[in-house]
């Protein structure tokens, strides 16, 4: 709810633009990122500045070539994202983040329980590969998500939107083992029922199923919160469709959105 009091946290006064981060979230983010090299020329431009650019493309939704001239150039920024994509650090700094909020929301750092779900999105003349979703009409990709029980993003993944969910879920439960083996239940709706799902790991799947007598929209219960994280995804303009001609490119946007949520949430608790 929004108050004066909670308005005032999340004021972003007195920033060039509202997607840089401040010092609280630098300090939180800094020590996430690969040192720069030892060898080689020294980096020409300071890693902030490129954190801020590539913060910037995703909050305005803008193409790589739009970005004012006060950023580093723009072969500069799209040089690191994709080393940082390829390197698979934004997946890192996520898994890293993530425990360090339940840490302080006073959780175990690694979560027992998770809700799984995918959101359709269209794409663009991009490219790159896409499918058609007949259950939701959308000629695109889908969105597959894992989050904890509190809604953090923990696996992220991309694939198109023609892969049925219990597709989509197998390769999500098996990437979640190395990153959050201690996982040993997971909600799901019924679009996940199939053996293939509950064989694929040893995490337990509940079907949430909707109440017989439900009529119109209704919340329920352990499915909801990663309705409301493709929620604060989907507040970064750049994921109002999938632009990326690869499905890397894709995923890596979706990890960085999850950073920029859960560092402006930890510098609010410093």
């Amino acid at each position: 709810m929004w108050t004066p009091t909670s308005r005032a946290r999340h004021r972003r006064d007195g920033l060039r633009f509202a997607s840089d981060v401040t010092d609280a979230e630098w300090a939180v983010l800094a020590p996430l990122l690969p040192s720069p090299s030892r060898v080689g020329r020294p980096p020409h431009w300071p890693m902030r500045d490129i954190v801020n650019a590539i913060f910037y493309v995703l909050r305005a939704g803008v193409t790589w070539r739009m970005l004012p001239d006060c950023f580093p150039p723009r072969q500069t920024v799209y040089g690191w994202f994709s080393g940082l994509r390829d390197r698979g650090v934004w997946e890192s700094v996520n898994h890293h983040l993530v425990m360090l909020d339940r840490e302080r929301a006073g959780r175990a750092a690694s979560p027992s329980a998770a809700v799984i779900d995918s959101q359709s999105t269209k794409t663009t003349e991009a490219g790159g590969p896409r499918g058609y979703d007949a259950g939701k009409k959308v000629l695109g990709r889908k969105r597959h998500a894992m989050v904890d029980t509190d809604g953090r993003p923990l696996v992220l993944q991309c694939h198109a939107a023609s892969a049925q969910d219990c597709d989509g879920a197998v390769p999500l439960l098996q990437a979640s083992r190395s990153s959050f083996p201690f996982v040993e239940k997971t909600f799901a709706d019924a679009g996940y029922v199939a053996r293939r799902v509950a064989k694929a790991t040893n995490i337990a799947i509940e079907i949430v199923r909707k109440p017989k007598n439900q009529i119109g929209f209704a919340v329920h219960p352990r499915r909801w919160v990663v309705e409301r994280c493709f929620a604060w995804l989907g507040r970064n303009r750049r994921l109002a469709k999938d632009f990326e001609t690869t499905i890397a490119s894709a995923t890596a946007f979706l990890y960085a959105a999850a950073v920029l949520l859960l560092i402006r949430r930890l510098a609010r608790s410093t």
